[in-house]
């Protein structure tokens, strides 16, 4: 099977997954306690149940819920994601509003969390049973235990309040006048609390993964006569060694940079980043079912994108695998 034809594949059942998830997300949030017209008239100060019934048959949530259902679907298969019932703005303008900001705050996390997860792991594996790669597993240990939450608050604490060395809060300055550089510098001091509070978690789970596999590999045969042929003990470990221990790697972080990009709503809601994961939040304390049903689709779609990024990937880090 060529690339094209596995891609082509492999992309019908990414939508046959995405259309699962729909319906299985649609059902869910039907079944959650309340109603969201009910938390319209009473933000609006407006609770009679007359008003309250103009809200339901306003939005179709006075409908059988199959109905919905196939509205829905068919909407869906527009590219419609319909309307905020809160904000009363199309969904997938919402969404595209904040993705920008979880695109940078969980690329910046995936990039530093795979290098240094690789680069940590892989010096760990190279000094096995010495002081540095003690060191490297319990630091590594110490992370991937430490719940998320209190990583960001102490990181707010520590950095922002304390020393008051960077931004712990939001995107960039508010009202502040800079330059297209001072703009950049001044996103990037706001980026740097989330973005290593995010990293850190599964950087720990890479610098781990990646000692034991590199463990695993080095005492394989053709690992063993190398040694016996004499090559430098230094590209027997990055040539024969960490490439073919890169393979479960990149099956992982392929999986995670998905979930990662849905997983960020603690880390966005902590420091008040404008991303998809606050968006998401907001989202269900207003009952705003759209708006919900709409973030959850984007990001069952980005893992399912990112799943067939990797297995193309897959392919071309080790060219022996077949494509099927």
């Amino acid at each position: 099977m060529n690339r094209l034809k596995f891609v082509a594949r492999r992309l019908g059942q990414g939508l046959a997954a995405l259309l699962l998830i729909v319906v299985v997300n649609f059902f869910l949030i039907r079944a959650a306690p309340g109603d969201p017209a009910a938390v319209m008239a009473g933000e609006a100060g407006a609770g009679d149940a007359k008003f309250v019934a103009q809200l339901r048959e306003q939005f179709g949530l006075d409908k059988p819920v199959l109905v919905q259902l196939g509205l829905y679907l068919e909407n869906v298969v527009r590219l419609d994601l319909g309307q905020s019932y809160r904000q009363q703005r199309p969904v997938a303008s919402l969404i595209a509003e904040r993705v920008p900001a979880t695109l940078l705050l969980t690329g910046t996390a995936f990039v530093l969390s795979l290098v240094m997860g690789v680069a940590l792991g892989a010096w760990s594996s190279s000094r096995a049973g010495t002081w540095v790669d003690s060191l490297i597993t319990t630091v590594a240990l110490l992370f991937y235990a430490t719940p998320l939450f209190w990583v960001a608050l102490m990181a707010v604490l520590v950095f922002s309040i304390s020393l008051d060395w960077l931004p712990g809060f939001g995107l960039a300055t508010v009202g502040g006048q800079f330059s297209a550089l001072g703009q950049a510098l001044d996103v990037a001091k706001h980026l740097v609390l989330p973005a290593v509070t995010l990293a850190l978690f599964y950087m720990a789970i890479y610098a781990r993964m990646t000692r034991t596999s590199m463990l695993e590999v080095a005492r394989m045969d053709f690992v063993k006569t190398a040694r016996a042929k004499g090559v430098p003990r230094g590209r027997i470990w990055r040539v024969h060694v960490l490439r073919n221990a890169l393979l479960p790697i990149v099956t992982l972080a392929g999986i995670q940079v998905g979930q990662m990009v849905g997983g960020a709503i603690l880390t966005e809601t902590v420091f008040a980043w404008p991303g998809i994961g606050r968006l998401m939040f907001e989202a269900l304390l207003q009952r705003d079912y759209n708006l919900l049903l709409g973030v959850f689709l984007f990001t069952a779609a980005m893992v399912v994108l990112f799943n067939i990024v990797t297995d193309v990937v897959y392919t071309i880090v080790d060219p022996r695998i077949e494509l099927t």
